[in-house]
């Protein structure tokens, strides 16, 4: 359905589906571009080529008067839409992406390099880059060199970063600065709802919606330094998070827990929210960093196509 998108207009593609899906929308429901722009953090552009593919897909329908609008049930998506929603990750990416997990490439390499380690063409790799390069672990170099940036990849880094998160999201909650915005509040309810709720999600899906409940409310804390900060934090453990996602962890405990924070925050409890989020925090810190739920990721992650990669080290 979007083999012949751009990333940006896959991305948006993504995101409006996933939108529709997890906030339920009713048939009718309208859909203005400046929003979907806003939420899928692209421009117009590739909102709008994204919404056409809706259209001809009978997701969406377009009035000249009216603009787009949902005309499909939420539960019932056609086929062919989900199946876009479940493949949203590229194999291509996730090779690379596991390969570099493994320590099975080098911190610089060219696109030369990867053509001829993964078989593949010179567009299939630069796309793969050009992701990775947009999620924050590659980074471009002069030419056609790329360089891969430090990720979270052992217990000792999950540990550290619990560490940090533990010293910075809680005490974001008590600031004096503290100011929900309970329009976004109301959002982020509505999707950890749906997670309850048991709508399906893709491993992409389950990390971003993880990382919009946190990035939101340390945007909240009025502290930039504690948003970069944790921003920073997921672009680096992002592939970790991704790996964990295809394992059988306690998803709909987690939403418990986030829709408890949000309710505290909601009733202007700032202090019973730290004290929610701390011991989120902990839990999950418990459960990654003992090495069950990490190891079972690394020993069940697939090594498909991997074996080749090793001639880069």
């Amino acid at each position: 359905m979007a083999s012949d998108l751009t990333l940006s207009q896959q991305k948006a593609l993504r995101e409006i589906v996933g939108y529709i899906r997890r906030e339920r929308l009713p048939v009718g429901t309208r859909l203005p571009e400046w929003t979907l722009a806003n939420l899928t953090g692209t421009s117009r552009s590739p909102v709008r080529v994204a919404l056409e593919r809706l259209v001809e897909a009978g997701v969406v329908r377009y009035d000249k008067n009216r603009g787009y609008s949902v005309i499909a049930d939420a539960e019932r998506l056609p086929k062919d839409v989900v199946d876009e929603m479940n493949s949203a990750d590229d194999p291509l990416y996730l090779q690379v992406a596991e390969a570099r997990f493994r320590g099975e490439l080098p911190e610089s390499v060219t696109e030369a390099d990867l053509t001829r380690l993964l078989g593949a063409s010179r567009n299939e790799v630069r796309r793969v880059l050009v992701r990775a390069q947009a999620e924050g672990w590659a980074e471009k170099e002069a030419g056609y060199g790329w360089t891969f940036l430090p990720m979270i990849d052992s217990l000792e880094a999950y540990d550290d970063m619990y560490a940090l998160r533990l010293a910075i999201e809680p005490a974001g909650i008590l600031s004096p600065k503290f100011k929900p915005d309970m329009r976004e509040l109301l959002e982020l309810r509505a999707e950890q709802q749906a997670i309850l709720d048991g709508v399906q999600q893709t491993a992409t899906e389950r990390f971003e919606s993880n990382a919009r409940f946190h990035e939101a409310i340390a945007a909240w804390s009025g502290n930039r330094f504690t948003l970069q900060t944790l921003r920073r934090l997921d672009q680096m453990r992002r592939l970790a998070e991704y790996r964990q996602a295809r394992q059988d962890l306690p998803r709909l405990a987690l939403a418990r827990e986030h829709l408890d924070i949000l309710a505290a925050i909601e009733i202007g409890d700032t202090l019973a929210a730290a004290s929610l989020m701390k011991q989120h925090l902990s839990g999950a810190r418990l459960k990654k960093v003992t090495g069950e739920a990490f190891d079972r990721a690394t020993a069940a992650a697939p090594r498909a196509r991997s074996e080749p990669l090793a001639a880069a080290k």
